[in-house]
């Protein structure tokens, strides 16, 4: 039986003017071809860049694209991969305080839970309805989202305000 193929974007929200052709290497490496991608001024961090590419490969291609380009300092970006009829779709958030987070998706983009997860989150809970919530949010990614929401939103064209700014 075939390998289903699979398509996804990476989004790099910020990435240092240095370090952009490595992550398009990185990226060809898994993708097994080489790829450029439309690099824009990132206006929410001076002197990064921001960059959307849209890839095709076999299932799991999402996960070799999260591996390739993880782990460089000061970049921030997610990888989604679609879920195929034999396969879960998925999404990758890095940010460089918090590291990788993984989620399953579904066919809208949905964050899925698994039953496991949420039986954990329960036991940890012990009944403490604050601490089940702290253990949801970090199954869907939460802290990931509102860091690189700010970073999402300069990719649109709009004003970014910033709520709070620390340092």
């Amino acid at each position: 039986m075939a390998t289903p193929q699979a398509r996804g974007v990476i989004f790099i929200h910020s990435a240092p003017r240095s370090l952009c052709p490595h992550l398009e290497w990185a990226a060809g490496r898994a993708l097994g071809r080489a790829v450029s991608f439309d690099w824009e001024d990132q206006p929410v961090l001076d002197g990064s860049r921001r960059a959307e590419f849209y890839w095709e490969g076999p299932a799991g291609t999402g996960a070799a694209l999260a591996t390739a380009i993880r782990g460089w300092e000061h970049l921030r970006f997610e990888v989604s991969e679609d879920p195929t009829p034999r396969s879960d779709g998925g999404r990758w958030m890095h940010t460089p305080s918090l590291g990788i987070h993984y989620a399953q998706t579904d066919a809208t983009g949905n964050v899925v839970i698994g039953e496991d997860r949420i039986r954990y989150a329960m036991e940890i809970a012990a009944g403490d309805v604050r601490e089940l919530q702290r253990e949801l949010d970090v199954a869907l990614g939460a802290a990931w989202d509102e860091e690189l929401e700010p970073f999402r939103h300069a990719g649109d064209d709009a004003a970014v305000v910033w709520l709070h700014k620390v340092g």
